[in-house]
Parts: C-alpha cells; sequence; structure tokens
C-alpha cells in the first residue's frame, strides 16, 4: 500500500491535505482544505490500483477511472455527497467530494450495543427510506450506477440528521455491451457482499447486488452482529439466521423484507430497491410522518416469522383437540 500523503500537501494547485480519515482496501481518504474557495472542506480519495497488472490493462482502468468520475460529478442528489473535481498526480488518482460531518451508523450501532442496547426500528427505518432514495436515484442514472460497498461505516448522518451515502471508491457504471476488468483494490466488505460480487467483474452484478448490500446493512444495524457471509451460507447451504434472534423486538414484516433482500440466489431477491422500500416501509413516508405507526406486519410475515408460525402451529393443534374432545362428548 503507497504511504499516506504528509500533512499540510498540496495536490492539485488546490487541495491541502489535513489528515487521513479513511481507509480500506480500495483507497484512502483524506480531509482536505479548497484553497480556491476558503473555507471548504472537502473529501479527498486517492484509489489504489493492482499494480501486478499488465500496463495496458491499468492505463485501460484509468481512462475508465476518468469517464466514471465525470458521470459521478453529474449526480445531485441530497442523499449522496456531491462529487466536485477529480484529476491524477502520477500514478495515483483523486475523486473530491463534499465532506459531511456527522458519525457514520457502525460508530451509532456500536454506541448502542456498548450499552446493551439495540437502535430503535423506527429510527433505522427511517434511515433506509433515505438510503432507498440514494439508491433509486443511482440506478435510475442512464446508465445504472451500482454503488457495490453499501455498508453502517460508509453511511452517516449528519448533524441535521441527513444519511449521507459515501465512499464511491467501488462505483461500477454499467454499460450496456462493456466489458471491465476491476483492477481497483477491494470487492466490498464480506459481511455486505453478495456471493455474485466475489467474483469481481466477471461474476453478474446488477441493482440486486446492492439490494443484499442494503439488507445486511439494515441487518446488522438492526440486530448488532454481522450477517453470516454469502460465502459461508452457500457452502454451508445455511439460510440466514432469523433476525428477531437477536432482536425479539423487530416486526415480522422488517424482518421478512430483509431476508428476501438478502437471499443468496439474485433471482429470488427483491428486484429493486423500490421493491425493498415498498416491502419494509408500505405505505408509511417517514420524512413526512416521523410520528406515524409502523408498517403493520401482513398475515404471511406473521406465518413465515418463526415464533409466529410455532404459534400459530400450538393454536391449530389446540384448536384441533378442543374440535375432537367436543365431538367425543
Amino acid at each position: 500500500m503507497l504511504k499516506p500523503l504528509k500533512t499540510d500537501a498540496i495536490l492539485h494547485e488546490r487541495y491541502k491535505i489535513r489528515r487521513v480519515i479513511g481507509q480500506g482496501g480500495m483507497g484512502r481518504v483524506y480531509l482536505a482544505e479548497d484553497l480556491r474557495l476558503m473555507g471548504r472542506l472537502c473529501a479527498l480519495k486517492s484509489i489504489f490500483y493492482d499494480l501486478s497488472l499488465p500496463d495496458r490493462i491499468l492505463e485501460q482502468t484509468r481512462e475508465q477511472f476518468e469517464r466514471e468520475a465525470t458521470i459521478l460529478a453529474r449526480l445531485d442528489h441530497p442523499n449522496l455527497p456531491k462529487v466536485s473535481d477529480f484529476f491524477s498526480v502520477e500514478n495515483r488518482d483523486y475523486l473530491v467530494m463534499d465532506f459531511v460531518p456527522g458519525k457514520d451508523l457502525r460508530t451509532l450501532m456500536m454506541e448502542a450495543k456498548n450499552q446493551g442496547k439495540f437502535l430503535s426500528e423506527r429510527e433505522v427505518l427511517g434511515w433506509a427510506g433515505q438510503i432507498a432514495d440514494a439508491l433509486g436515484y443511482l440506478h435510475a442514472q442512464d446508465p445504472p450506477v451500482l454503488h457495490r460497498d453499501i455498508k453502517p461505516s460508509n453511511l452517516k448522518l449528519t448533524p441535521n440528521k441527513v444519511i449521507k451515502l459515501v465512499d464511491f471508491g467501488l462505483v461500477k457504471i454499467l454499460a450496456s455491451g462493456e466489458t471491465t476488468v476491476t483492477v481497483v483494490q477491494g470487492r466490498g466488505s464480506a459481511f455486505y457482499t453478495p456471493l455474485e460480487q466475489y467474483g469481481g467483474d466477471t461474476g453478474h452484478t446488477d441493482v440486486r447486488s446492492d439490494v443484499y448490500s442494503f439488507g445486511a446493512t439494515l441487518y446488522h444495524l438492526l440486530s448488532n452482529q454481522p450477517p453470516q457471509e454469502a460465502r459461508e451460507r452457500f457452502l454451508k447451504s445455511e439460510h440466514i439466521k432469523p433476525l428477531r434472534k437477536y432482536n425479539p423486538n423487530i416486526s415480522p414484516r422488517t424482518e421478512r423484507s430483509i431476508q428476501l433482500a438478502m437471499n443468496l440466489h439474485p433471482d429470488k431477491r427483491l428486484r429493486t430497491v423500490t421493491e425493498f422500500k415498498q416491502a419494509l416501509l408500505g405505505q408509511w413516508d417517514p420524512s413526512a410522518q416521523p410520528n406515524a405507526p409502523l408498517p403493520t406486519p401482513n398475515l404471511w410475515d406473521l406465518l413465515s416469522s418463526p415464533r409466529e408460525m410455532t404459534l400459530a402451529w400450538l393454536s391449530l393443534l389446540a384448536l384441533v383437540v378442543s374440535l375432537v374432545l367436543t365431538l367425543v362428548k
């Protein structure tokens, strides 16, 4: 991994490095001052590449970075940080985004966990509505934009309670008929990565891949437990452990919606984030009606939930016994 930039280094004759604020397998993020716009802070992301690849592939990939950065710079949504610039210095490429203040959702979850508590379902579902809106906007672009690294630490809650989906380091532009090779180091975070994404671009990823990661993120936020990795579930032929095993206060509707989003096979998942949002929230709009009742579970939600299924069978058994005793009399 390349050494971090020094504090006070100036890049592109414009951005003055303050400190490292994030790091992962696919890049490093710096807090920087914009010297042309006094007082503006920005997040400067340095993209890492697999330098063992042939020069021709690296050149193609850096061209791809420029194309994709151009598309990202056109995006404008309240739940996405604005990409304002991109440039290259020597063998590194950089993406400049708005700096988003506030805590990420992983930090908030860990604070609750350390107190022996869970984040409230209402609060998490309210965040989910905003996340779904951001992803729906990305997926509606022409061509669609996948995020491919949705996880609690990539979601920030600003001081004015707006969720921002940050870190565009693994985005993939789904250009029709175009074949690309992923040489950005990293494939997303294992707990939140769908099975088809393990193969990089050799697997078929589409908007349902983001649906899986979104579902896995909500699972973690509501249970304080990271979900089982998709690869392990596949190798052991296991279903996802019921969410309410960890947090029994979660609605059967929420549990079932997340299970549908996290199906190992893309064809059996909810197909879009809009469908996922509908499954989670129904007609409830958290931004307009924050204190409205949570969506009620339907009959299938109840019957598909292990605890409610057990109660239903016990009730049916009691009814049968009662009928038998009545007939005997």
